[in-house]
């Protein structure tokens, strides 16, 4: 098939036109197009008066698509192959059933390609099924009593259930497809498949969440939910077998070869009891900062201009990044258009923020976390484990400045730019579920990390106008946007005891949905190679 990019149309454009234009973009009859399909969709708001869509497609014809392609230049038109996922050979000749730990993105794709190879694997998760789990998340915020095995960080689905949804990745692996493929056979809308930013919204990945789940029971797998790994078992540098307590505090310890580590970035008791058995880990950068609330319809306007308030564009987003102050970049980062900020601790009297979007994104205010990237250097401590210390004792730092209830420490964009605590909020209503209480959030995070935020502000209001809107309400912390630790591992994905593959965020080795979904997907195929060195 061909793949032709760069079809500019108007707002509105029906499917019909869109492919009569690629097929003239070819020269060709659009009687002799046999397949066509979208692959990717964006928004040209460069000149805000003439807003375009720009397409990607794809598009079969029997015609000659070598001769074809042959004729313009490869960035506009070439061929291309539909992407299959192939599942590998299974190799594998254990009799023990591989042990997953976390049922997020990273652990749903373990699970789903090892029970897809029949490996009857079992899923340990210490948080609870997606429904209750989200009676658990709304309880929290209504009664301020932290459910710290199930809340915003644990339970199925993972952190980004609570989230927008965003599925948008900087990595380049050809299991990306599979993943946003999978997702859509789950019940995500058609769109996630070309859009250029897409998301599935926290109300529909509840169902997709779901929908995957049932299908892994199905091939053979076990997810058992209230389940915390408390121990492992090892002998001469090989796993053994684990150690995991249910919810009403039963012990089970169950013998295996094979344990996959997709325990999120927040399941800090975990790291701490592998860091305890000897298991190689190191510092890793992370990113801090605050989550800023503005007017969606101020975004609207500011980068839609006059079409702000049309219904074929949707709510508007942005994507921003700085890099003038003390060497440390600044950016947004997880940008929620008509959106909430949450409340989204998992350990008692801490405060730690996050952003979240239903599909609709229809909600008064747009939020963004504004990040600053912190480096081992900036730890306090050589100790690989010293960048979860630094976390916790600046969302400590935020319960109390809070108010000690779960209350979000929070500023307005003008007093902040003034080096003076608000006592007052303007016309911006915050959407913190468990309340905000206005202060100096320079008192709650290190200096270097608001000044890189107090410059960021100035230069992003250069980029959309209305940035640093005095009444724009900032809340800190954003604390959990990737892990500070990196859980060593080798070639094979295992790490210094054999048979452990730590994969996804929580092991350092992904960024988000998409990115964390695809090195399940590789642990798990790394588990089908069955590769060990003799023993």
């Amino acid at each position: 098939m061909l793949r032709i990019n760069e079809i500019s149309v108007p707002l509105g454009t029906p499917e019909n036109e869109i492919k009569k234009a690629a097929a003239e973009a070819v020269g060709i009859a659009l009687s002799s197009v046999r397949g066509f399909e979208f692959v990717r969709e964006s928004i040209d708001s460069r000149k805000r008066n003439n807003i375009k869509m720009i397409y990607s497609v794809n598009l079969e014809t029997d015609l000659d698509e070598e001769a074809i392609a042959l004729s313009f230049p490869q960035n506009k038109v070439h061929t291309c192959q539909k992407y299959v996922y192939e599942m590998p050979e299974n190799k594998r000749t254990s009799a023990f059933r591989p042990v997953i730990v976390g049922f997020g993105p990273a652990g749903m794709f373990a699970s789903f390609i090892l029970a897809k190879a029949g490996l009857r694997p079992l899923v340990l998760e210490r948080g609870n099924d997606v429904d209750t789990r989200t009676r658990d998340v709304y309880g929290f915020w209504n009664t301020r009593k932290l459910n710290t095995s199930s809340n915003v960080q644990f339970g199925e689905g993972g952190a980004g259930t609570f989230s927008d949804g965003k599925l948008t990745t900087g990595i380049k692996d050809s299991r990306c497809r599979y993943v946003l493929e999978s997702f859509n056979k789950f019940g995500a809308p058609d769109s996630i498949l070309y859009s250029s930013h897409p998301h599935i919204g926290t109300d529909k990945l509840v169902d997709v969440v779901k929908n995957m789940r049932k299908e892994i029971i199905a091939l053979g797998g076990e997810i058992r939910f209230g389940c915390t790994l408390k121990d492992i078992y090892k002998a001469n540098g090989y796993i053994q077998g684990v150690s995991f307590e249910d919810e009403k505090g039963s012990i089970t310890d169950m013998e295996t070869d094979c344990l996959i580590l997709a325990i999120g970035h927040s399941a800090r008791d975990t790291v701490e009891m592998l860091f305890s058995h000897g298991i190689l880990m190191e510092q890793k950068a992370f990113s801090m900062g605050v989550r800023i609330e503005h007017p969606q319809e101020l975004i609207n306007k500011s980068l839609f201009g006059k079409e702000w308030n049309n219904p074929l564009l949707g709510a508007a987003n942005y994507k921003l990044s700085n890099h003038s102050l003390h060497n440390r970049g600044a950016y947004t980062f997880c940008m929620c258009p008509g959106g909430t900020v949450v409340c989204a601790p998992s350990e008692e009297n801490t405060v730690v923020t996050n952003g979240m979007s239903e599909y609709a994104r229809d909600k008064e205010n747009a939020n963004s976390a504004i990040l600053v990237g912190v480096e081992p250097s900036h730890f306090g401590s050589g100790h690989p484990l010293a960048g979860i210390e630094l976390q916790r004792k600046i969302e400590r730092t935020a319960f109390v400045a809070g108010g000690s209830n779960y209350s979000g420490p929070c500023q307005t964009v003008g007093d902040f730019l003034k080096h003076q605590p608000s006592k007052r909020l303007g016309a911006v209503k915050p959407s913190f579920p468990t309340g905000v209480t206005p202060t100096d959030i320079r008192k709650v995070m290190p200096e270097e990390i608001c000044d890189s935020v107090e410059a960021a502000l100035y230069e992003f209001n250069k980029k959309l106008d209305g940035f640093t809107l005095p009444d724009a309400v900032l809340t800190a912390p954003e604390s959990r946007s990737s892990s500070p630790v990196r859980i060593i591992r080798d070639d094979l994905r295992q790490a210094s005891i054999k048979g452990i593959y730590p994969c996804g965020e929580g092991a350092g080795y992904a960024g988000g949905i998409v990115s964390a979904a695809v090195d399940g997907i590789k642990c798990a195929e790394a588990v089908l190679e069955d590769e060990f060195d003799d023993c």
